[in-house]
């Protein structure tokens, strides 16, 4: 039984996704950059997974440098994405403009973030289009003048990612 692209893609963009910053770092060059597939993958140890592009600047980063961060953003404060979805500009302590500090790692976490989880690569795993980056949690937080956050998720925008590559199946 063959199925329709759109029904696919309607049906996958379903699955709720959490809507953060995928912070990476390799060297002197550091990266920001919007991302939807994120979950947790184990318990002991607590491990991390992120699924980036193979294309991706951030993917060639968490490759080399063998660390990123996750950095989960106020639900009311969605337009941030839109500015990372290309390559970021570090100028000082900042990607984009957003403010940033030094992980414990040396990846950059973003201080706006209401919460955030620093991690070490544990094991790459080849994804088709995608590498899923399964990371071990080395550090993680809340921004101090938040209590409990409603984070960003992908149905809070407009955005759409997932699915079928444009023209597939």
């Amino acid at each position: 039984m063959a199925i329709d692209a759109e029904t696919l893609n309607r049906v996958l963009w379903k699955i709720p996704n959490v809507l953060c910053l995928i912070g990476s770092r390799s060297g002197d060059q550091w990266n920001g950059m919007t991302a939807s597939w994120v979950t947790q993958v184990s318990m002991e140890p607590v491990l991390v997974a992120v699924s980036v592009d193979v294309s991706a600047v951030t993917n060639r980063l968490i490759r080399e440098g063998g660390i990123f961060s996750v950095n989960l953003w106020d639900r009311d404060d969605t337009r941030t994405f839109v500015k990372f979805s290309k390559p970021a500009q570090k100028s000082e302590m900042a990607l984009n403009g957003r403010p940033i500090r030094e992980g414990v790692t040396g990846v950059p976490v973003f201080t706006e973030a209401v919460a955030w989880i620093e991690c070490t690569v544990w094991q790459t795993v080849e994804c088709g289009t995608h590498d899923l980056f399964i990371g071990e949690v080395v550090d993680a937080g809340f921004r101090e003048d938040v209590e409990d956050p409603v984070v960003a998720r992908m149905e809070d925008t407009r955005m759409k990612y997932g699915g079928v590559k444009r023209g597939g199946l």
